[in-house]
């Protein structure tokens, strides 16, 4: 039995744990099991908790659950943190090798509510340098390989969340998503990856605490799952000026819901983008799909004229704001593109602000007009199937030319200019058997009915035909060694800070 428990959704092993037919122990163990076997290859979490450490923290969850004390709805759940979030006592790098001693002092708000919640956690999962590119790797722990395909990238920026959760690692991970990084690495890995509205998961600390456009969220392997972690980071914070009013227990009501009549506008030409062919041919049955379950699909485009300058202008000024003193003292530690996009930022004017500043009005308010005609529009979350591991960013989409190490990203990138609600859920898959993802964009503030439209999807569409990545056979606890030794060795260090803490 313990080899089955990482392949159970998040919600069965809750309700499992709760009525205490299985153990944390048990569970925390079984997970363990999996990352030993497979985490040498695929390289997702890279700072891994002592096991003497979890396997104690597990059997105090039972203990409180025999006492009737049951923390919260994530009870006994192995979960890992995105290694941009700051963990206390546990080693944050950020993915820079500036910071790769880092033992943050401070916990980020995300991580203080899933702890709250009963979740304990196990370690961090890889993330490229800062946040930067949807391709994860970086100088300080490599890269993360894709379960369906090794030789191929996991996407990112929250990419070992998602190949974690592929694989049955954790039940549950978390990320955040500034130009798609919860959304791209969720296509790349076939999970569900859902960038909330503005304010739903506030974050804390925060540089720019009145900026909307970078969020955090959830990632796991069904809707379903993914709005019961919602439930636990959502709700207001007062530190949080753009958080919103309501409580996270809002997102642990059944998803199930009749579409009959709804409106949806399939993009097939989103912003003027190019989309590799084998995505298009990917995510075509999803639109017969939308049609079953009662929708009334159209073949329409929100006007996104402008949004490729404005998102440039915004991420260069974001750059510079949150990285720009780094800059000054460690460029020889720093990537190339994030170089780049600091020094971006610090050549704008204040023109170039305010003209960026005035488009991103008007789109807006094209925007609202448009999701005034439909509740939902949907699009291929990615504009391209997973590329190979040594690549850093895709230069070229169907022979079109990408300007930038972002633009290969633009049908994600562009939609969190809009402030919507849009999560990625897995609807197909390549000639070549690798996952591709359809993204569910909702009305402003509407990341319930988002996740509603998710789990339709799901139950509508059959699903894969293998799991990626199997575990090799033999006995639980014969594979190969958790972690290497100088991950255990340095899994966490309590020392002193060495830096100032990149928000």
């Amino acid at each position: 039995m313990r080899n089955e428990l990482p392949s159970l959704s998040a919600r069965t092993l809750a309700r499992r744990l709760a009525r205490r037919e299985v153990s944390a122990e048990e569970v925390m163990r079984a997970h363990l099991d999996r990352i030993r076997a497979l985490n040498p290859e695929l390289n997702a979490i890279v700072t891994l908790l002592p096991e003497p450490d979890l396997l104690a923290a597990a059997r105090a969850k039972d203990d409180s659950l025999r006492r009737g004390d049951v923390s919260g709805p994530l009870h006994g759940l192995p979960v890992a943190h995105k290694d941009l979030h700051l963990t206390r006592g546990i080693r944050t790098t950020f993915g820079s090798p500036i910071f790769a001693d880092f033992v943050p002092r401070e916990e980020a708000l995300i991580v203080a509510r899933i702890r709250r919640a009963g979740a304990i956690a196990i370690g961090k999962t890889n993330t490229p340098e800062f946040g930067a590119g949807s391709q994860t790797f970086n100088p300080v722990f490599g890269a993360t390989r894709n379960p369906w395909d090794p030789t191929r990238t996991c996407g990112g920026s929250s990419g070992g969340a998602a190949v974690a959760l592929a694989t049955g690692m954790v039940p549950l991970a978390e990320g955040s998503d500034y130009g798609g990084s919860l959304r791209n690495p969720a296509s790349f890995c076939g999970v569900v990856g859902l960038r909330p509205s503005p304010g739903r998961v506030p974050d804390w600390p925060d540089e720019a605490p009145w900026f909307p456009v970078p969020v955090s969220g959830p990632m796991a392997r069904s809707a379903a799952d993914a709005a019961l972690l919602l439930g636990a980071i959502a709700g207001p914070d007062a530190r949080a000026p753009l958080s919103l009013p309501d409580p996270g227990a809002a997102f642990h009501e059944p998803l199930d819901r009749d579409f009959h009549g709804t409106r949806v506008a399939w993009s097939a030409g989103f912003a003027g983008l190019p989309f590799d062919r084998r995505v298009v041919r990917a995510v075509a049955p999803a639109r017969a799909a939308l049609e079953s379950i009662g929708c009334e699909v159209a073949d329409e485009d929100p006007d996104m004229a402008g949004a490729t300058g404005v998102f440039d202008r915004l991420r260069a000024w974001y750059f510079d704001l949150c990285y720009g003193p780094l800059l000054e003292r460690h460029r020889a530690r720093m990537k190339e593109t994030v170089i780049w996009n600091i020094e971006r930022g610090q050549a704008l004017t204040a023109s170039d602000l305010a003209g960026a500043t005035r488009r991103w009005t008007a789109l807006l308010a094209r925007a609202t007009a448009f999701m005034a005609r439909f509740e939902f529009f949907v699009l291929p979350t990615v504009q391209a199937p997973p590329f190979d591991l040594g690549q850093e960013y895709l230069e070229a989409i169907e022979g079109v030319r990408m300007r930038t190490y972002t633009e290969w990203m633009g049908s994600c990138a562009l939609v969190s200019l809009l402030g919507l609600p849009a999560a990625s859920v897995p609807v197909g898959m390549t000639d070549d058997g690798l996952p591709v993802g359809l993204q569910v964009v909702g009305r402003a503030r509407a990341d319930f009915a988002v996740l509603q439209l998710a789990h339709a999807l799901e139950a509508a569409l059959p699903p894969p035909s293998r799991l990626p990545f199997p575990i090799p056979p033999g006995p639980a606890g014969q594979s190969a060694p958790l972690g290497s030794a100088s991950s255990q060795e340095r899994a966490v260090r309590r020392g002193t800070q060495r830096e100032e803490v990149p928000r």
